[in-house]
């Protein structure tokens, strides 16, 4: 079997470079990298024992699931890894797909351990790594044998995920109606659901997220997020990143249009940029806890308008 990582990368050159780094590590280093490269730009990269080529896709606007689909169209393997640019694979990652695939047919997602600001400025050190890392609260712990079977297609998640070449042809890859930030991962999920393709959680297969700042939920995205929820909804016939909609509405930055989908109010501010910005001492940011603090302060907002008026005698 042969393998292709896959990636797509605007920027962030310290970030790919340690994705490489890391990959230079493969206890099975893959058969190529390709990198769809989002700037007219190629990376100066660091030496691999393997071959990586970039497709320069430059800056012409091309949305982050075509980027997707390109780095796919050039591929040469018969397992396919994706990797976000900001991800740094643990050395088993490619021997724990291939083992996964191997026995299991379908989609599978390996795990993620999250990095504090600095744990890289060392260089590469998994060691270091593993003792700081934390996983995401908001998502599934590994499984307790090489795979377990993921019931929920909301949950896939392009971070880290490897299918075979075949699979991605055969679910005709990602959308790239998705434009911007939000919903083309929850269709490609929702598209394994239509046929039947099983999706799994892996266990190994690890890779570490490098820290950058951030927002969740992503008002700086608030725009894309209500377009493509609105695409997702006629595609589907449901909806889609309810959360995060819920949130820009307890925000006050959009309001149901009546039919089904939303109106935008106004841009976000510094407040709702301040809740949502990732902290610097955490490794990630929470839309749970987040919006657990609207719900929180709505609440408290209808009990004080319930409260009755205190007549002064």
């Amino acid at each position: 079997m042969t393998i292709t990582v896959c990636t797509l990368a605007h920027g962030r050159e310290t970030h790919l470079a340690n994705l490489v780094k890391g990959l230079n590590h493969s206890t099975r280093p893959p058969g190529e990298l390709v990198i769809s490269v989002m700037q007219e730009s190629r990376y100066d990269l660091p030496a691999t024992s393997f071959p990586v080529r970039q497709v320069v896709l430059g800056n012409s606007g091309i949305c982050l699931a075509e980027a997707r689909n390109r780095a796919a169209a050039q591929a040469k393997g018969d397992l396919l890894v994706f990797l976000d640019v900001d991800c740094i694979p643990a050395p088993r990652l490619v021997e724990d797909y291939v083992a996964a695939s191997a026995f299991n047919d379908g989609v599978f997602m390996g795990e993620v351990g999250y990095l504090p600001k600095g744990a890289t400025d060392r260089g590469i050190d998994f060691e270091r790594f593993e003792s700081l890392a934390v996983k995401h609260s908001e998502r599934a712990g590994p499984p307790s044998g090489m795979v377990g079977q993921c019931g929920d297609y909301r949950c896939f998640w392009s971070l880290n995920f490897a299918l075979p070449a075949r699979t991605f042809y055969e679910i005709g890859g990602f959308d790239p109606r998705y434009v911007g930030y939000g919903g083309e991962d929850t269709d490609f999920g929702r598209t394994l659901v239509s046929k039947d393709i099983p999706l799994w959680w892996a266990r190994g297969a690890k890779a570490y997220h490098q820290y950058h700042k951030h927002h969740m939920p992503p008002v700086h995205h608030l725009d894309s997020v209500v377009q493509n929820a609105g695409i997702f909804a006629e595609k589907w016939g449901e909806p889609t990143m309810q959360h995060w909609l819920r949130a820009f509405r307890l925000m006050g930055l959009i309001e149901p249009d009546g039919h089904g989908g939303w109106t935008k109010l106004k841009e976000p501010d510094r407040a709702d940029l301040a809740m949502t910005r990732q902290q610097e001492d955490r490794p990630y940011a929470s839309s749970a806890l987040v919006l657990e603090a609207l719900e929180d302060q709505a609440r408290r907002g209808k009990e004080a308008s319930r409260a009755p008026a205190i007549t002064l005698a």
